[in-house]
């Protein structure tokens, strides 16, 4: 009798813990990739060890309290292409181009919420190295980079949701950029690059910008989200978002390289969404919109106004 209650009690401890396992599933599902080929005489092993490490380290980690479903978690990239590896002093020079995704509501497509180059993702890193992060003592920077991009994407998407609902998130992202300063490695200083690890989080909460943190918002959840069911509505939404989220937030602060970011990313996206469709008055002012943000994208613009 005894042995059968032992069994019984084990088998309800297994069945809580499958539970609270999948009540507290991880918030990203990532994707990594290595490219080393412009690295010679090194053994693979390094480059497919490290690219396995860091895939079990972001998507087995739980990065916040928040409770998300397995079918929720948000889908990444990590596209990191090593440009020098030293291995007596396992330094790695590399950049990465770092990618998140977001489904819209009641459809089979997918947006990009970010996607942007990372010039300076350099990092020391021995092979088979255990990778510990501690939020207070920010002292590797491989992990410290690590960190500030899963912070930043679930932020970033919490804010696609509601308004402003990554603030919390994304101050702990601001918090690690300035626990940051002092490693060793470029892409953490403050005011060093309009493009870098700090302007970016930094411009993303500062006041001025507050139009393109709602931006996020109504771009993509009264925006895209209701395309899948009125699309001339959502299209309307998404032209109100641009006009008092975007130019907004370029005309307050217009040395803030977010707006051409953003537009770099949307370029595909936006040309599709009015391209042969929505009045010539709406095409000539998200014409406008975007050509006074991001010139260099032109002949994407110009196929608005067909």
């Amino acid at each position: 009798m005894k042995k059968r209650y032992i069994v019984r009690m084990v088998c309800a401890a297994l069945l809580l813990f499958a539970f609270v396992a999948g009540t507290q599933a991880q918030e990203l599902n990532a994707r990594v990739k290595i490219n080393h080929n412009q690295i010679q005489g090194t053994d693979n092993s390094v480059f497919e060890e490290l690219e396995q490490t860091l895939t079990q380290f972001i998507n087995e980690r739980q990065w916040t309290s928040l409770q998300f479903q397995k079918n929720e978690r948000i889908a990444c990239n990590f596209n990191i292409t090593v440009t020098a590896y030293d291995n007596s002093t396992n330094v790695f020079t590399c950049k990465a181009v770092i990618q998140a995704n977001r489904p819209v509501y009641n459809s089979t497509y997918t947006t990009t919420i970010y996607n942007n180059t990372d010039n300076d993702f350099n990092f020391e890193y021995a092979q088979f190295d255990q990778l510990q992060f501690n939020e207070e003592q920010v002292d590797n920077q491989l992990t410290a980079l690590i960190a500030y991009y899963a912070y930043l994407i679930i932020g970033m998407d919490l804010d696609t949701f509601s308004p402003m609902g990554g603030e919390d998130i994304l101050q702990r992202c601001m918090n690690l950029a300035n626990n940051a300063q002092n490693l060793n490695f470029p892409g953490w200083k403050a005011f060093d690059n309009g493009r870098n690890r700090f302007a970016i989080i930094n411009d993303y909460l500062e006041g001025a910008m507050k139009p393109f943190r709602q931006l996020q918002y109504d771009y993509y959840r009264t925006g895209l989200d209701e395309m899948a069911t009125n699309v001339e509505r959502g299209r309307g939404n998404v032209t109100t978002a641009l006009e008092t989220g975007l130019k907004k937030c370029h005309e307050d602060r217009p040395l803030s390289m977010l707006p051409q970011i953003w537009t770099d990313y949307k370029r595909d996206e936006l040309t599709n969404i009015y391209k042969g469709k929505g009045t010539q008055k709406e095409k000539e002012t998200v014409y406008d919109i975007l050509f006074s943000i991001n010139a260099s994208q032109n002949s994407a613009w110009e196929k608005i106004k067909e």
